[in-house]
């Protein structure tokens, strides 16, 4: 993670344009600005006025300080690497305590916005965004990542044949104890991982799956060697906590929150083709639905 920019100690009074930014790598480190106060350096990407804090009730500094650093992200004034100043630099600048910025940051940092390390170049920085998971239209992780230009890799953790569990005969419309492959992935985007794939298929209708390769689409491949390409999905979502084992594997802390998605996929002619639980770092993946109003109705 690079520097980045900083942010001045001071700027001035309150709701006026901070100084023109200086690039952080332009001054060594302990220079001194003048009046041999450190020289501080403004981010050009942050907005040029203070929030204006409203103190009363039904509202929080520190959620407003909150909501005012994520619009910054959101609208790109605050970029990806970005780092912030530090906590005592700008709660004072904000006239704030520092457990006050400090709420607002681990409020950010929990949304995956931002994220913090120690050290003597640590601080806060902008995280890397989102990855977008699409529900409104059935597409497999792969796909999904070629649409916003990224490169989807897979890990492949177990492939085995089982006996379908009396959730899985449900699913897929098999009996109990039928023969299914079970296959277990961690995916990946950019090099980083993102989320723990589970699926179960039902081994009479893609007979022999596991002896392919299966570190790339297995909706593709189901479409290639079957002609049975998912069309259609029922997918629930549930927020939970990694554990021990998921936490591991996803690089994550115990006990930070995912998103279970589980979903049954149906190809054209009606047959359930796949029944998976995925696990999605809830810091990384955000979930897009798109809506509209029922046919005949007001």
């Amino acid at each position: 993670m690079t520097s980045g920019h900083t942010l001045p100690e001071q700027a001035g009074l309150a709701g006026q344009i901070p100084p023109p930014a200086v690039r952080a790598d332009s001054r060594a480190p302990g220079d001194t600005g003048p009046g041999g106060r450190t020289s501080g350096i403004w981010h050009p990407r942050l907005p040029g006025r203070k929030p204006k804090l409203v103190r009363g009730p039904g509202t929080t500094v520190h959620g407003q300080i909150e909501d005012w650093l994520a619009d910054a992200i959101a609208t790109g004034r605050l970029a990806p690497g970005d780092r912030l100043p530090t906590e005592q630099d700008l709660a004072a600048w904000l006239g704030v305590s520092r457990m006050t910025l400090r709420h607002a940051l681990a409020e950010l940092a929990q949304r995956g916005l931002v994220t913090r390390t120690v050290g003597r170049s640590g601080g806060t920085f902008v995280a890397q965004p989102k990855v977008e998971q699409d529900l409104t239209v059935l597409a497999g992780f792969s796909e999904q990542l070629r649409r916003h230009g990224l490169v989807a890799g897979a890990r492949v953790l177990a492939a085995a044949e089982i006996q379908a569990s009396p959730a899985a005969s449900a699913a897929l419309e098999i009996a109990v104890g039928a023969p299914v492959y079970e296959v277990r992935r961690l995916r990946l985007a950019g090099g980083q991982p993102i989320l723990i794939e589970h699926s179960l298929f039902p081994a009479q209708r893609c007979p022999g799956l596991i002896g392919y390769r299966l570190d790339g689409s297995l909706y593709e491949l189901l479409d290639e060697k079957y002609g049975q390409r998912p069309y259609r999905a029922r997918e629930s979502l549930e927020p939970v906590c990694a554990g021990v084992r998921e936490a591991e594997a996803l690089g994550v802390a115990e006990g930070a929150p995912l998103m279970l998605v589980e979903r049954t996929a149906y190809s054209r002619s009606g047959l359930p083709l796949e029944f998976a639980r995925d696990l999605f770092r809830g810091d990384r993946t955000r979930v897009v639905v798109w809506t509209s109003e029922l046919a005949g109705e007001l």
